[in-house]
């Protein structure tokens, strides 16, 4: 698996190796730089609790990877709730008008590929438990998001 964050101390924190994990600080870090200055409680209300759904997606992927296998599908599993939860929080944003329409497609693109990869992930931990192997994030993607998968 390639290294996708060359700033790591000797792969101290595995999870950095990911690149789910580094595809979830992406999109925090665009969602920060994407939502406008609140413009009153209601916004700011909103704003928050989009960006505490993005960290969640990271930080599950982080936690879990700490874990067994099984604990980790659980955190991946976690984080794609997390995913859902941004998905409905970009509709709202579009919605009253705090993202544009790009910005909507953006986020939405984002998501969907964060998806895809937690899916593939989830797949390659279940395939790991059923013969000895590694778990590699470099996994063929899912085409769906099943809601029964949680």
């Amino acid at each position: 698996m390639e290294n996708v964050n060359q700033d790591t101390d000797n792969g101290f924190f595995r999870f950095e190796d990911l690149r789910i994990y580094a595809k979830a600080i992406e999109y925090s870090k665009w969602l920060l730089t994407t939502l406008p200055e609140p413009a009153g409680e209601q916004q700011r209300n909103l704003a928050q609790s989009f960006c505490h759904s993005a960290y969640d997606i990271a930080l599950n992927i982080a936690e879990g990877s700490s874990r067994n296998k099984s604990q980790f599908e659980h955190y991946l599993k976690i984080s794609k709730t997390a995913i859902r939860e941004c998905v409905v929080y970009t509709a709202m944003a579009l919605g009253i008008g705090m993202i544009d329409e790009e910005q909507s497609r953006r986020s939405r693109e984002l998501l969907m590929e964060m998806t895809r990869m937690v899916g593939a992930c989830i797949i390659s931990l279940q395939r790991g438990s059923h013969r000895s192997g590694s778990v590699q994030d470099d996994a063929v993607d899912t085409d769906s998001d099943s809601d029964f998968d949680n």
